[in-house]
């Protein structure tokens, strides 16, 4: 059975491995086809390939869109939501999907630098220390800031920092401005890629009724361009996943497998634990045109 893991990341963005690194690990886990998807950024795609290429891995090339989503509570009231989107073999040339990567990168610049001038009301944190932090060029996210606060001896992993100062609902936190998500998901096919949402509803417990998104949002996304939900995830609940499955069914949309893996001593998520289908690889890999996939 050939494993395929989806979803992963490197330092590129918010991984502890280089891209050589994370597909030598892969090979370890006896992962057989890897995408790397670093959060907003191509820039690990030829370091992936090449080191694919030696080791006799697949590689699929994607990236990990921040996407934001205007839609309501359950009060009517507007609510925004930040929505991951996993685009796969996306034209990186394409000059609507740089430029609004390029934006979003800045974006998360402008918006780190607020939560560090927040946390040093109570911690002994410096923007310096946070870059750091970064391999040069790196997309920068909280887990920087969560690596500095770890440096400096106030935690001893990511996820007590994020647990405690980098809650999303603590008083440190705060929004990045990014790409409406339909707006994303028609964007990636034009650019020739395949929009598949990271890990829906992940994290969401009890009823699916509050969940992160309403039925009639996901409609809508799917109306859009979706082609399919990141159903195998450890962060995706088995009633999140029940439901999920059974509207990618309705619409005959593609289910994938992932790890989401940030490396060995990044979050516990470890490569393979989860994997596609070769059939649904073989959905995206027809869909997508953007860019080639080694397969």
């Amino acid at each position: 059975m050939t494993r395929i893991d989806l979803h992963s990341h490197s330092t590129r963005s918010d991984g502890r491995e280089t891209p050589r690194e994370v597909f030598e690990q892969a090979a370890l886990a006896k992962v057989d086809i890897l995408a790397l998807t670093d959060h907003d950024t191509t820039s690990g795609w030829a370091e992936a390939a090449e080191t694919a290429s030696r080791l006799g891995l697949g590689f699929v090339p994607g990236i990990e869109v921040t996407t934001r989503a205007e839609t309501a509570s359950k009060d009517g009231k507007p609510r925004g939501i930040s929505v991951h989107m996993l685009a796969y073999l996306p034209d990186p040339n394409y000059e609507p999907l740089a430029r609004e990567l390029a934006a979003t990168v800045l974006s998360r610049e402008t918006r780190a630098q607020r939560i560090v001038e927040l946390l040093s009301v109570d911690y002994d944190i410096t923007w310096e220390l946070v870059t750091n932090m970064l391999e040069e060029g790196a997309t920068i996210g909280r887990p920087a800031l969560a690596d500095a606060l770890i440096h400096l001896g106030h935690f001893e992993n990511r996820a007590q920092a994020f647990d405690g100062p980098l809650d999303k609902h603590g008083p440190y936190y705060v929004a990045t401005k990014t790409t409406d998500t339909l707006e994303a998901i028609q964007m990636i096919r034009a650019a020739g890629g395949v929009p598949i949402i990271a890990h829906p509803l992940g994290g969401v417990k009890g009823s699916l009724n509050r969940g992160d998104l309403p039925q009639a949002y996901f409609e809508t996304m799917i109306e859009a361009g979706l082609a399919g939900f990141e159903v195998y995830h450890r962060e995706v609940s088995e009633q999140a996943r029940e439901w999920l499955l059974e509207l990618a069914e309705q619409h005959d949309l593609i289910v994938t497998g992932s790890s989401d893996y940030h490396g060995i001593d990044g979050k516990p998520n470890r490569l393979g634990e989860n994997s596609t289908e070769r059939e649904m690889l073989d959905r995206i890999l027809a869909q997508g045109s953007g860019t080639k996939a080694q397969i």
